[in-house]
């Protein structure tokens, strides 16, 4: 999980890690924010494809992955290569992985023949949207979610946690 610090160089808690009173939201509780946040922590991501899996629609985050991986795609051969994959895997009656999104019938691998990096945008935002008002709500209320807000508040608690914090507020008091 990433850990954003506003720090001034030369303070640290005294074992040169940075120390900062302005800490930015991370983890379970930047997570709850929004499904952006969630989908932008790789631990975020791993946790919410477990819970995913448990409910039988994993595939729904790997086509959105694949398609935040696709806008990055250079060159033609490359992204032809790419949307053919995306296109076997999730989106032909045949995929292994297929995703429910409207309009899908009509999908035809005619589309791969001139890729665009936007080309699944109207796909991949349909499946966002679904995550988002469905899964993603009962993601927040999930043993996954719960338990591993719990164990980043006991670790936050913990003895060690509770020294650094002391000898950052130290540096700032004096």
């Amino acid at each position: 999980c990433f850990v954003h610090f506003i720090f001034f160089p030369e303070i640290n808690d005294g074992e040169g890690h940075p120390s900062s009173s302005h800490q930015t939201l991370k983890g379970t509780s930047k997570w709850a924010t929004s499904l952006e946040n969630l989908l932008e922590d790789p631990e975020g991501v791993k946790r919410f494809r477990e819970f995913l899996k448990k409910e039988f629609s994993e595939e729904n985050v790997l086509f959105w992955l694949a398609c935040e991986e696709f806008k990055k795609t250079q060159g033609k051969k490359q992204m032809q290569e790419k949307a053919k994959e995306i296109y076997m895997t999730f989106l032909s009656s045949k995929a292994s992985s297929q995703v429910n999104v409207e309009g899908q019938s009509r999908l035809s691998e005619t589309i791969l023949e001139t890729p665009h990096p936007l080309m699944f945008q109207k796909l991949q935002d349909q499946i966002f949207n679904l995550m988002k008002y469905d899964s993603y709500s009962r993601f927040l209320k999930s043993d996954i979610f719960l338990s591993h807000k719990k164990s980043e508040e006991q670790e936050e608690n913990s003895p060690e946690a509770q020294t650094a914090a002391k000898r950052a507020s130290r540096i700032y008091n004096t």
